[in-house]
This record gives structure tokens, C-alpha cells and sequence, in this order.
């Protein structure tokens, strides 16, 4: 139950004059993030068992259930999204960020990459309906305003650390840039490289329902990621396999699209709770460190493992969570030397950022029982071969 008591420290009075305190958007951010776990766990349970019945009973019409299914979950999505990204603006509010020095610039960077890169999508899918050079141009002109959202993000950061950051006398003090730079291009390269070695021979094309397939499952994932079992004191947090619908788009279309994805929906993720005091940070924390989701698909095309997709995902799962924790852990050690409270920096930041390892876990555990259904890897593998249904055909 609230208690108003609460309210009564909204505003604490300080030397500098009144200091904005979490007060009932961090409760009400933190009910609603139960209240959607359960109702998550609840509507998963509900379809799977209808889709049990409606496969033993009737074979033919799995297919259509299997439409409600996928339409109760991105209605379900579009839900969790609203509704939290309507908190995040309140607790934009109520901490008076705007009114704040510098307040715009620290909070105005990720609010626009997020906010171009789905008006991006949701172009794209929509002039699909239109014409093959409709869709083109529109991915392009999207893709192009996406590339210059990210520019201006980095840019901003720039300036923000220049003016704000390297003189405030805690994390100014701590920041080694040159090991940030290196450490995030280093990623860069090995996260690239792996998913272009590994997916050389795939020929699928970024077609209109491959990007309809990655705005929704980008979708999925950011609200999944809404729904946390625990969150860490200064960022991260274990949550409902929120990776999982990432990581099957790239088991299914390959690791470098897969990467793409990824690192797409590793922008969105700067969106939550922003925490952003250095462009390569920035990269190491969230484009870098979610694009590593796209290497799932790596193992996709092992001859030997080819009737057991369980194992394949497993494997890609554990690579794409060690390179996340990775990069967690460097942007820890360069960049938040200061919170370690004068502990190791290496020892400091990997124990706190083990937390990526339990969320990659439960990824791996839904992910091999959704893997382990042969009528969803088969469907899987029409998308994967880029097959149309017959009504598409028709």
C-alpha cells in the first residue's frame, strides 16, 4: 500500500536550497515492474498451454493460434513500453532535471537516438505496404537519420564530459579516456569480426519482413526489459529474458544482422535510466555491449549440430553474455573507478557486474524450451531461408 508519509520528502532542504528526492515514481516504477512480471509470467503460461491443446487437438490450426499468440505478445509489449516510458518521463519531472544545469544536455542525447530509431522503424514497416522503392527509400533515409541521432549522441557527450565530467572532482579524477577509446574499439572489431567469420555464407537479405521481424522483436525486448527480478545499486539490473527475443532473431537471421540488432536495441536501452558521463562509456554500456546479443546466432550453421538448435543457442547465448559482461566490466574499471570506494578496480567490477551472467542463464533456459518445440524451429527455418507462406504468395 503507498504511504503518503512519502511525500514529505519530496523536497529536502540542503545548503544550495531544495534537493529532489525519488518519491513515488521509483514506487511506482518498481510496482508496475512486479505487476507486469507476474502478468508476463501469466500470459506465457495461458498461451502455451492453449497452444498445447490447440496442437494436440487441432493440428491445422496452430498456425492461426499461433498469430493471437504473437499478437497477444506485442500488444502485451506495446503496453509495458507506454506505461514505463510514461514513468521515465514523470521521474524526468519530478526530479527537475529539465530545471537542472546541463540537465537537457545529459537527458536530451538518448531521448532523441531513441526516439529516431523507432519513428525508423515503424517508416520502414509501414511503406512495406506501399511499394519495393517506397520501402527503400524510406529504410534509407531512416538507417541515414538513425547514423546522424548516434553522431549527435556522441557528440553531446563530448561536450557534456568536457564541460561537466572531467572537472567535477569524483569521476574527472578516475577516467582513464585512452583505455575507454581502446577498450570499446577493441570490441568493436572482435564483435564485427566474429559475426562476419561466422556468418559468411549466409545469403537472406534485409528484406521488409526481416525489419518487421526486428522492430518486434526489438520490441519484445524492450519490454522485457521493464519486467526486472532485482536491479544493482548503480545500474544493471537481472531481468524476464529480456535478450531472449533479440538473440532468436539472431539465431534465426544470422549474427550480423544479428549484431545490427542488437546494437539498435542497445541504443533504446540508453533511453532507461541514462547514466552517461562518456561517449566511450556510452558505447561500452549500451551499443557494444547488447550488440554482442547478435553473436546467439553463431553456432547457427554447425553441420554436426544440426539437430540440436538447443545446444547451438546455448553456445552463441554464452559467447554474446561474456563479451556483454566484457564490456561492462571495462566501462566499470575506466570509467567508474571512482564508485569502487578505493577497492581494486578489476576485482570491484567484476564481482558487480556478474549479474550479466544470471540474466544470461535464465536467457539460456527459455531459450532452449521455446528451441525445443520442432514446429517453432520449423517455422523458424522458413524465415531463416526467407520462404514465403502461401498467403504471402498469394
Amino acid at each position: 500500500m503507498f504511504h503518503f508519509s512519502l511525500l514529505s520528502s519530496y523536497l529536502t532542504e540542503t545548503d544550495e536550497g531544495y534537493l529532489y528526492e525519488d518519491v513515488w515514481t521509483e514506487y511506482a516504477a518498481d510496482l508496475l515492474s512486479s505487476v507486469f512480471l507476474y502478468a508476463a509470467i501469466a500470459l506465457a503460461a495461458v498461451l502455451i498451454a492453449v497452444g498445447i491443446f490447440v496442437r494436440l487437438k487441432k493440428p491445422e490450426a496452430f498456425p492461426s493460434f499461433f498469430k493471437v499468440a504473437a499478437t497477444c505478445a506485442i500488444t502485451f509489449a506495446v503496453t509495458v513500453i507506454l506505461t514505463m516510458v510514461s514513468i521515465g518521463f514523470a521521474k524526468i519531472a519530478e526530479k527537475g532535471y529539465a530545471q537542472r544545469e546541463n540537465g537537457l544536455l545529459e537527458l536530451a542525447p538518448p531521448l532523441v537516438l531513441g526516439g529516431t530509431i523507432v519513428v525508423g522503424i515503424t517508416a520502414a514497416y509501414l511503406s512495406r505496404f506501399f511499394s519495393p522503392k517506397a520501402y527503400k527509400i524510406t529504410l534509407i533515409t531512416s538507417l541515414s537519420c538513425i547514423g546522424a541521432a548516434f553522431i549527435a549522441t556522441v557528440a553531446c557527450l563530448i561536450v557534456y564530459f568536457t564541460q561537466t565530467v572531467s572537472g567535477d572532482g569524483w569521476y574527472g579524477e578516475k577516467i582513464d579516456q585512452l583505455a575507454l577509446y581502446l577498450t570499446a574499439g577493441g570490441l568493436i572489431v572482435l564483435i564485427v569480426g566474429a559475426a562476419v567469420v561466422s556468418d559468411l555464407k549466409n545469403k537472406t537479405r534485409f528484406d521488409s519482413r526481416c525489419i518487421a521481424l526486428a522492430g518486434i522483436c526489438i520490441a519484445l525486448s524492450f519490454a522485457l526489459s521493464y519486467i526486472k527480478m532485482f536491479s544493482m545499486p548503480q545500474g544493471g539490473s537481472v531481468t524476464l529474458a529480456s535478450l531472449l527475443p533479440v538473440m532468436l532473431f539472431a539465431f534465426v537471421y544470422g549474427p550480423k544482422k544479428g549484431v545490427f540488432v542488437g546494437s539498435i536495441y542497445g541504443a533504446l536501452q540508453a533511453m532507461q535510466n541514462p547514466y552517461l558521463i562518456h561517449p566511450a562509456q556510452f558505447l561500452l554500456d549500451y551499443p557494444v555491449a547488447f550488440a554482442a546479443a547478435g553473436l546467439a546466432g553463431a553456432f547457427n550453421k554447425i553441420a554436426k549440430l544440426e539437430k540440436l538448435p538447443q545446444v547451438k543457442f546455448a553456445l552463441g547465448a554464452v559467447v554474446a553474455g561474456t563479451l556483454r559482461f566484457a564490456a561492462h566490466v571495462f566501462s566499470g574499471v575506466f570509467a567508474f573507478g571512482a564508485d569502487a570506494g578505493g577497492q581494486n578496480l578489476w576485482a570491484y567490477s567484476t564481482a558487480y557486474n556478474s549479474y550479466v551472467f544470471v540474466d544470461i542463464a535464465i536467457v539460456i533456459a527459455v531459450g532452449v524450451a521455446v528451441l525445443s518445440s520442432k514446429n517453432l524451429v520449423k517455422r523458424l527455418s522458413v524465415y531463416a531461408n526467407q520462404k514465403k507462406t502461401p498467403t504471402e504468395e498469394n
